[in-house]
């Protein structure tokens, strides 16, 4: 699928054009660095991007102080391979976060995968170390529940939140109910220590995870190291959930009363940062993980504004994220940049703000905004954006899209309906309703300009080793570490690989 960019860029659905990759100073001493991932969050939930609710004052007040990225990107329309994307700087094509079970399907890591996040991947907090820096993960991992995957294994020093998903509730016979960690030991489960009421949505999840991460803001600060802190919630994930002073007071339902909330966590962590007096020595920077999930909507699920389709798919609803970066007396505040950005960039531009450099062991896509950010510079570059083991942008042309039909453009089904690759321009249509035409120039000239840059990408690209291919139910949360403290270990079944299945 081909898209054309807004104004004077070209861009190919979903692919843009590059050439340079820019450098950036270093901070003397390295900032302290949290990144807000939300959870199926769409474009169009937040207020400074127009959602009439005007809901989240937090978050927009953030972006009145800091700067917003209209044009910011997940790496993959789905929850695991986005996030492996974040913390590797890596296409989920390289780091394995795939699956070539079928033809272009997403995959992900429910408590039945036997795979996870490979050793061989470095990840963000492992590369932060060298700077000195404390790592804490709250929240949703989503990277391998298995023990040699989880985050300590990977970098972090701190972790309290879940490996899977909060699915459930499950009579921990067929399935077990997901766990909850703190550090390298569960302390419960969903749905039994950690309740969440189905029935009217209430969990007081989100006052945990923003506590924890207050904590660990003050422990650092009081330390005088500097830290990271990646706060990965899922309120808004279906089943979403809200604590109780949050229930019944958005006009958006019960997906509103969980933004409501976030919104407020996001205001008090940065009201905690201005207290402790270190706003202009901590870099923060808020997005999503995924569209909104429209499968979901509207009571489960949010808006992705005036794009097209949403999670599961590589459309502009899928892929496109909210995203405000914020660093008093750095970054500037009440700007709008229009770079080009991916979640993947937030693992380089963490490392420059470290005075770190990538790997160069391997390929990154990650870009360094720093340059954006501080001095307003523009960078072309290519971002290629897969399902599964396919590149979307060119091997398909109608694209698969549950609940929305645009003729000639989307599809119910996952077939090949074109092999030309349809191109639309973002300037004129945000919403890919109306490719261009075959046969006209403007189609012939993008397509001339787009096609070199994929040639080269797939004639260099060198896939990981697929970690979303097999499935086993004797793997799932049976007797995480620590079960036996709290008498909460459950017998495995026996063990029986076999490929796993993913419909989308």
């Amino acid at each position: 699928m081909v898209a054309v960019a807004a104004a004077t860029s070209w861009r190919l659905l979903l692919l843009v054009l590059s050439a340079l990759r820019l450098g950036a100073a270093s901070a003397p001493q390295p900032p302290n660095i949290l990144l807000l991932l939300m959870d199926d969050m769409g474009w169009g939930d937040l207020g400074v991007n127009g959602e009439p609710s005007r809901e989240t004052p937090n978050l927009d007040r953030m972006a009145a102080e800091g700067m917003l990225f209209p044009n910011f990107y997940s790496a993959n329309p789905l929850c695991s391979p986005s996030r492996a994307a974040l913390l590797t700087g890596r296409l989920p094509i390289r780091n394995g976060f795939y699956t070539t079970n079928a033809h272009a399907r997403n995959g992900y890591t429910p408590q039945e995968i036997v795979g996870g996040i490979p050793d061989s991947e470095l990840l963000l907090p492992e590369l932060l170390k060298e700077a000195g820096y404390v790592s804490k993960i709250v929240g949703k991992w989503h990277l391998g529940h298995r023990p040699q995957f989880h985050p300590l294994k990977h970098g972090f020093d701190e972790w309290f939140g879940s490996p899977n998903c909060h699915f459930g509730p499950y009579n921990n016979r067929a399935r077990p109910n997901i766990p909850v960690y703190r550090d390298r030991e569960m302390v419960g489960r969903f749905y039994e220590e950690f309740p969440i009421n189905l029935k009217t949505g209430e969990a007081n999840l989100t006052q945990i995870y923003l506590q924890e991460a207050l904590d660990f803001i003050k422990t650092q600060q009081a330390r005088g190291r500097p830290f990271f802190l990646y706060w990965a919630v899922d309120a808004t994930h279906a089943p979403v959930y809200a604590s109780k002073p949050f229930l019944g007071t958005s006009r958006r339902g019960r997906y509103g009363d969980a933004v409501r909330e976030v919104d407020d966590s996001v205001g008090r962590i940065l009201s905690l940062l201005g207290d402790l007096r270190i706003r202009e020595s901590t870099f923060v920077f808020f997005t999503s993980d995924n569209g909104a999930a429209l499968v979901s909507a509207p009571r489960q699920g949010g808006s992705n504004g005036p794009f097209l389709c949403g999670k599961q798919t590589t459309f502009e609803g899928g892929m496109r994220e909210p995203a405000i970066a914020w660093w008093p007396g750095h970054v500037p505040a009440a700007q709008v940049s229009y770079q080009l950005g991916s979640v993947m960039d937030l693992f380089t531009t963490s490392l420059s703000l470290a005075g770190l450099k990538p790997p160069s062991d391997r390929a990154i896509d990650g870009l360094d905004l720093l340059p954006a950010m501080l001095q307003g510079r523009l960078t072309d570059r290519p971002i290629f954006y897969y399902r599964g083991n396919t590149l979307m942008a060119v091997t398909l042309g109608v694209d698969f899209c549950p609940g929305q039909n645009v003729s000639g453009v989307t599809t119910h089904t996952q077939e090949e309906h074109t092999e030309l690759p349809l191109i639309f321009h973002l300037g004129r249509d945000p919403g890919e309703r109306y490719p261009l035409r075959f046969d006209s120039t403007e189609y012939l000239d993008a397509l001339g300009r787009i096609s070199p840059v994929v040639r080269q990408h797939q004639a260099a690209l060198v896939p990981g080793q697929p970690q979303l291919n097999v499935c086993d139910r004797a793997v799932m949360n049976w007797a995480p570490p620590g079960c036996e403290k709290l008498g909460k270990c459950l017998t495995p079944p026996e063990s029986v690989p076999e490929k796993c299945s993913w419909p989308h």
